[in-house]
């Protein structure tokens, strides 16, 4: 063999080995982890905003990030209500106070993580099984932060069988699911409570018709009730419907005048179709833009006889919905550890997060209100039982 041969067979085989636990590992895999379940998650890639100044559905307060604590308290200021004081009348001792009323979310710690098996398993270096794990628990992580996401503003947990969290779960953190008040609660076709739902009451254009109108119309001014805002999509205010498959096939088989095809003809023509929000859109109807995904909430005990099946489609507005993240201590959205065990034969990865999700709720004159979102509840059989 020439020197230079072994020169080259002697490089081929030097590669710089990142180990276990590793500063360097810790930090880029933490980031790498928070990009991938930002951009996998389909509420967090859609609906969320950074910010109390956030258009989007969700708002991720940062109060905690940086800061010891394990609760944000956030206000919500009502609308003036006095009635003006005319010509020359004394305003004095007449001015209104300003009402604020609170909410608060407490955030805590979740945690998953792969064990990769001993050498002859595995087979496969660190790097490998770095990327492998990541991959496997970002896609992990994107379900369990979609899955609250639904149970928080839906307010139930319901029957859905796909998902990690049991039937029996009642929320995290010490964060409750809260059910939806009767001015944020509405049913399809002439239903007005669950009970009175029948197998013909599905998800069709008249049901978003009147969740768009009860947005427009309810509260502000004196009613003590929160007017629901409107997203802001490229300049434009809208809001977004978020239903389950099954109402969403209801509805685009429904061939009755003024329902589908003047979905699709509103789709065609609507401004914005970049943003996120519209990607993937089943259309919209007026300003409300039409979304479908499996997460929704479904049930089985509606109707008379507590047997029919129906879902929970999400009416949304601006701040539906807020999460806040605590900083793990390494100013990063998740903590990576990897650890050795059995003697250094098998290589664990563990991942956490700190946080906490919740439905916006205010108690406004001892009656709590939702903020903004309304659920729409309607019968949603399974096409292929």
């Amino acid at each position: 063999m020439s020197v230079g041969s072994a020169l080259r067979s002697k490089e081929s085989v030097i590669k710089t080995i990142i180990g276990l636990n590793d500063a360097k590992a810790v930090k880029r895999y933490s980031g790498f982890l928070a990009v991938d379940v930002g951009r996998k998650s389909y509420f967090s890639k859609k609906f969320m905003g950074r910010g109390e100044e956030a258009q989007t559905p969700l708002q991720m307060l940062p109060n905690l990030e940086n800061d010891a604590g394990e609760q944000i308290t956030y206000d919500l200021v009502m609308q003036l209500r006095m009635q003006p004081i005319e010509g020359d009348n004394t305003l004095r001792g007449k001015e209104e106070d300003l009402k604020f009323f609170t909410d608060q979310i407490y955030i805590d710690q979740a945690r998953g993580g792969v064990n990769t098996g001993g050498r002859m398993t595995r087979k496969r270096t660190l790097h490998d099984l770095r990327k492998i794990a990541r991959v496997r628990q970002s896609e992990w992580w994107a379900r369990v932060f979609d899955e609250l996401f639904y149970m928080y503003l839906s307010g139930a947990r319901g029957i859905n069988a796909d998902m990690i969290y049991p039937t029996t779960y009642t929320g995290f953190a010490n964060n409750a699911f809260v059910a939806p008040d009767a001015k944020h609660l509405l049913f399809g076709g002439a239903a007005t409570s669950k009970a009175t739902l029948v197998a013909g009451d599905l998800m069709n254009v008249t049901l978003v018709e009147r969740a768009q109108t009860q947005a427009q119309t309810m509260g502000g001014g004196i009613e003590g009730v929160p007017a629901i805002e409107a997203c802001e999509i490229d300049g434009e205010s809208r809001y977004v419907i978020v239903m389950h498959p099954f109402q969403a096939y209801s509805m685009r088989t429904n061939v009755t005048a003024g329902q589908w095809l003047d979905i699709q003809k509103a789709a065609a023509a609507a401004e914005g179709r970049d943003n996120p929000i519209f990607k993937g859109a089943l259309g919209m109807v007026s300003d409300t833009i039409l979304q479908s995904h499996k997460g929704a909430i479904r049930f089985s005990d509606y109707g008379a006889g507590a047997n029919l099946p129906a879902a929970r489609a999400l009416f949304l507005g601006r701040q539906a919905g807020v999460v806040a993240f605590g900083s793990p201590g390494t100013n990063l959205r998740f903590d990576w550890n990897e650890e050795s065990e059995d003697r250094g034969n098998q290589a664990v990865i563990t991942t956490a997060s700190i946080f906490g999700i919740k439905k916006t709720a205010f108690t406004i004159d001892g009656v709590s209100r939702d903020f903004g979102v309304i659920a729409l509840d309607t019968s949603a059989p399974n096409p292929n039982p």
